[in-house]
């Protein structure tokens, strides 16, 4: 993989079936890395795109999600860019019982992505208004 490298931003539908186009376009431009680190990025590129439709106007007639990602040497980085109006920030479910969680088909996958990453986060678009928020999370490449 060449070093230093900044992907073309990408916009997608906020349409959960566009998860394929996501996956294939990240496959395609990640190709020359081991394929377990294809595949974990994969999965969490997957689960960003998932929450945006999900949890916010992305997922709303006309949303968009908006996609880049970024290496230098070592990292990776993914971002996953929403619509905002979700009324909430992403956040690691912690207050579940027992029972709650294994029952729980939601919400594990900022655990997952928490679990697999080297760091992630979130940053608002602007200080004030829910009008998008920027996820990302960054993975150490090995070679």
């Amino acid at each position: 993989m060449n070093p230093n490298r900044l992907w073309t931003h990408r916009l997608y539908p906020g349409e959960l079936p566009r998860l394929s186009a996501v996956r294939r376009d990240l496959r395609t431009d990640l190709d020359g890395l081991d394929d377990e680190t294809v595949d974990t990025l994969v999965l969490c590129g997957s689960e960003l795109f998932a929450n945006c439709v999900k949890y916010t106007a992305s997922g709303h007639d006309g949303g968009v999600v908006r996609t880049l990602w970024q290496a230098d040497d070592h990292t990776l980085t993914l971002g996953f860019t929403d619509d905002g109006l979700g009324g909430t920030v992403p956040a690691l479910p912690r207050t579940r019982s027992t029972t709650q969680w294994q029952q729980a088909e939601d919400q594990r996958g900022l655990l997952m992505i928490e679990e697999l990453s080297t760091a992630w986060g979130y940053s608002p678009l602007c200080p004030f208004g829910d009008i998008g928020t920027h996820t990302w999370a960054t993975f150490t490449l090995t070679h």
